[in-house]
């Protein structure tokens, strides 16, 4: 007989964790240390839940990469005794957050869920108990003792997707969270059904958890939109220290074929600056070279990012930048898929 698999809720903060105090109407922090009593459901669930929780709740827009690291510490502090760890955040910066932390680990081989809500666990008609309960079912799942999930991942009202795939696109629906360019690894419905096909195994099963805590921080996103002047596009991409830039284009991958344009991302191309070119489509990938509007950005020398997410490119971003890789590996390495973030064509 196995044993019941520990699991670890992290609360950093974010909506899930508010209570309503009925006497006076406010919202304060939930005490996870009491989960258990105050969510009698999670008994029925074949796992042995600890918590732990950062001393002052984090709101979502106030994540930043050093609360990325005390994230990943405590997973890193916690490996050996867990068997798999439930994240809770504030939904608003999550697919940045989770996508950030999927670079952070290298050959896990133990499932990390982010989760959060839209509305507080204490409200009548929360969707914070069914995905925390769902979540920890989830990092809880063995098949022949093995870990199911051995990735980062997000769930969402009955969703199970890889993390650095998502995007939140609603501020009001409890579907807050899509993964437009990869399927979901698992739906919940009368069953908890699993894509098995579609999720990462580790290849490395003997090798120990390699943590990366260095981010590189000196990074933009570029909005490309119709009358963008020169003077905006030279001003930022005249950033004191400016490492990396996130270039979001039209369509697959399409932009302004004008000289002051071109020359300005060249410029900064020869000051060794990464220029990454992402679509500011929903779905879909970036396919350098397949309208003329293009064919220049890859003759500059600019990146594809392929499909990958505007999130998911900035996460790693920062992390490659921190690898001191020549131009050739860090173009190599980008255009890769390092943690099932882009799809190698």
């Amino acid at each position: 007989m196995t044993s019941k698999p520990n699991i670890l809720i992290v609360y950093t903060g974010g909506t899930i964790g508010m209570i309503k105090d009925y006497k006076t109407n406010a919202l304060k922090a939930f005490d996870f240390s009491q989960i258990v009593e105050k969510i009698p459901e999670l008994q029925q669930l074949s796992c042995n839940i600890k918590s732990i929780s950062f001393e002052k709740p984090i709101d979502s827009s106030n994540m930043n990469t050093q609360y990325y690291v005390d994230i990943v510490e405590i997973i890193e502090d916690n490996y050996l005794k867990f068997d798999g760890f439930v994240i809770l955040t504030g939904s608003d910066t999550m697919s940045y957050i989770a996508s950030a932390v999927s670079f952070m680990f290298e050959n896990l081989q133990k499932p990390i869920i982010f989760t959060g809500s839209q509305l507080p666990i204490g409200d009548l008609r929360t969707d914070a108990k069914e995905n925390l309960i769902t979540s920890i079912e989830i990092a809880s799942a063995r098949k022949n003792i093995t870990p199911v999930i051995t990735e980062v991942c997000l769930y969402f009202e009955y969703k199970l997707y890889r993390a650095n795939r998502t995007t939140k696109i609603s501020a009001e629906q409890f579907e807050a969270f899509t993964s437009m360019n990869y399927p979901p690894l698992a739906e919940s419905g009368v069953h908890l059904n699993f894509n098995e096909h579609l999720i990462k195994t580790p290849t490395k099963s003997l090798e120990s958890l390699v943590v990366r805590k260095n981010l590189v921080t000196d990074v933009v996103i570029l909005k490309l939109f119709p009358g963008i002047t020169k003077e905006i596009v030279e001003s930022i991409l005249n950033i004191k220290n400016l490492k990396g830039v996130i270039l979001e284009t039209y369509g697959s991958g399409n932009a302004p074929n004008e000289s002051w344009f071109l020359e300005l991302l060249k410029t900064a191309v020869l000051k060794k600056i990464k220029i990454v070119n992402v679509t500011q489509c929903a779905g879909g990938s970036v396919i350098l070279g397949h309208y003329d509007t293009s064919v220049s950005l890859k003759e500059i020398g600019v990146i594809s990012g392929g499909d990958i997410t505007t999130e998911s490119a900035v996460a790693k971003l920062m992390y490659l930048l921190s690898e001191k890789l020549s131009t050739k590996e860090f173009k190599y390495y980008f255009e890769k898929s390092l943690r099932g973030e882009i799809t190698n064509k």
